[in-house]
């Protein structure tokens, strides 16, 4: 059989064979094909290891070979299948059938025992293309294989059980058919289509607190319900941060094929506590940088909008993120992936994530807010909204103005008019509905049977030019609706390409299957600028 290790870089990786050749001479080890330091210093970790597993270390001289060789081997991964190959070796057993090959993974204590490692749910994914269903890996790294399906686990904790399995495969095989349950939170079945939404206390908050806020609150249900980029500016204390932090509880859990992307990238982060199943929703500081924002390092790992896949990307005070940083996102935005440069090589990340931006009119945050009195200067102004520039701000679907409410206090609470909770309008089941109806209607009608998803690719926000005239069919009244504000407004092709998907959603969320003048309207409503906005934004 085979033994093959993994090399992580990137996002794809690649498979590593590990051979090992015995002969005469003074006894001695030596790793060849580019190995680290880590990697050379598995010599002793596993010399300790099968002596303290009470297993026979063989006296010739030892060669390990790690192929391809011109590929560099990174981390303590290789440690099992180095201590394996080596015993099989010794024992005279078949290492060469290509046809029983088995991926073995998982550094090794000076004990035997075997310590669980990063990345697996990549390794097994990459392995799983390459057509090796046959894993040797450590049983604390077995969650992260339960999402694949069809493959055998052999999880182990010491040197000596994985060496018996190697020799007999005998052991507990988990069958990840039996489990991946617990990661796939939405089924089809027989034509249906069911949203799981997610019980995580700290996901379920409610907007009944927020006041003054609808057209905002309207709009996050409109984001929620077709994955829709949107900005929200206002004054300080207004609300948009506490609105934001909400937007979870709207959002349905991932699909299969986006949950098992995310965690193979979660994976690759090393992030082994987070629920897949969950949109991820990423809060990066002001202070972020390019390589963390996008992605990079030595081995090209994921960056915040990899980990956003799926789910939600969150800026607050975005002005005062690098302008680098921000026109790192435009590319991505539209693509739904990036690719990192390395050393030569190459990496794609999925990047399907939902861009929601948070930030004040202008530095003082006092620019246009009524009995305020603004102390920036025009120049400060506009240089501050430019930070964002046009191109990124023509992405944002949805631009929302958050004011001040005008809370007039009676007694120690609140006018009734101005009582949310007094309603259920803002209760999340009536929230949550449309937004249910809606990716009902986009999953049956957008997704494709021929076409590989990675991510909520389906949803109407990330319609390709070509499905529009397919999926958002227009009457003439709507066409001509378009006409005359693509006219008067001055829109570019993008922005009415955002304005009729945006409508599309919203007739989905209404249960209509014809996009309608009204549906128009409030797309174009949430697209304009407030007139506080500085003039070279209208």
């Amino acid at each position: 059989m085979d033994i093959l290790g993994f090399a992580q870089f990137g996002y794809e990786g690649e498979i590593v064979k590990v051979e090992t050749d015995l002969r005469r001479g003074i006894p001695a080890t030596d790793i060849v094909g580019l190995p680290d330091g880590a990697v050379k210093e598995a010599r002793e970790r596993v010399r300790a290891a099968i002596r303290n597993s009470k297993l026979e270390f063989p006296r010739e001289r030892i060669l390990i070979n790690l192929s391809p060789a011109n590929l560099k081997k990174e981390g303590s991964a290789f440690d099992l299948a180095i201590a394996l190959s080596l015993l099989a070796s010794a024992e005279g057993l078949d290492v060469n059938n290509k046809s029983d090959a088995v991926m073995v993974l998982g550094e090794l204590e000076l004990s035997g025992t075997v310590r669980k490692v990063r990345g697996i749910s990549a390794a097994v994914a990459k392995a799983l293309e390459e057509g090796i269903n046959t894993f040797i890996l450590p049983a604390g790294n077995l969650p992260e294989s339960n999402i694949f399906p069809e493959v055998k686990v052999y999880p182990v904790d010491t040197l000596e059980e994985a060496y018996k399995i190697l020799k007999g495969k005998t052991g507990i095989i988990r069958e990840n058919s039996a489990v991946k349950k617990n990661f796939h939170t939405v089924s089809r079945k027989n034509g249906e289509y069911k949203i799981s939404w997610n019980k995580n206390p700290g996901l379920e908050k409610n907007f009944h607190d927020i006041s003054g806020q609808d057209k905002l609150i309207r709009a996050l249900q409109i984001a929620a319900a077709g994955g829709h980029h949107i900005i929200v500016y206002g004054p300080p204390g207004c609300g948009k941060t506490m609105s934001l932090t909400r937007f979870p509880s709207l959002l349905p859990a991932l699909d299969n094929d986006t949950a098992a992307t995310l965690t193979r990238i979660y994976s690759i982060a090393g992030i082994t506590d987070k629920n897949p199943g969950e949109a991820p929703f990423r809060t990066p500081h002001q202070n972020c940088s390019l390589e963390g924002m996008a992605g990079g390092g030595k081995n090209c790992g994921p960056g915040e909008i990899s980990l956003a896949h799926g789910g939600v990307l969150f800026l607050d005070e975005t002005a005062l993120f690098r302008s680098s940083v921000l026109q790192a996102l435009r590319a991505p935005l539209e693509s739904g992936k990036i690719t990192l440069s390395r050393a030569g090589r190459q990496t794609t990340f999925p990047a399907r994530f939902q861009l929601l931006a948070a930030m004040n009119p202008c530095p003082c945050g006092k620019f246009g807010v009524p009995g305020k009195i603004c102390t920036c200067t025009p120049a400060m102004v506009e240089k501050y909204w430019q930070q964002l520039t046009e191109p990124l701000l023509d992405r944002m679907d949805l631009r929302v103005e958050a004011a001040v409410p005008s809370v007039v206090y009676e007694g120690g609470h609140l006018p009734e008019n101005l009582r949310t909770d007094s309603g259920k309008n803002l209760s999340l089941e009536n929230l949550r509905r449309p937004v249910a109806e809606a990716r009902l209607r986009q999953w049956e009608r957008n997704r494709k049977a021929n076409r590989n998803y990675t991510g909520p690719d389906w949803l109407n926000a990330y319609l390709e030019p070509a499905e529009i005239s397919a999926v958002c069919g227009l009457d003439n009244q709507s066409e001509s609706f378009i006409r005359h504000a693509s006219e008067k407004n001055k829109l570019s092709g993008r922005s009415v390409h955002s304005l009729i998907k945006t409508a599309r959603t919203i007739a989905d969320m209404e249960n209509s299957g014809e996009i309608k003048t009204c549906h128009l309207e409030e797309a174009l409503f949430f697209r304009t600028w407030s007139p506080s906005v500085p003039d070279f934004l209208s």
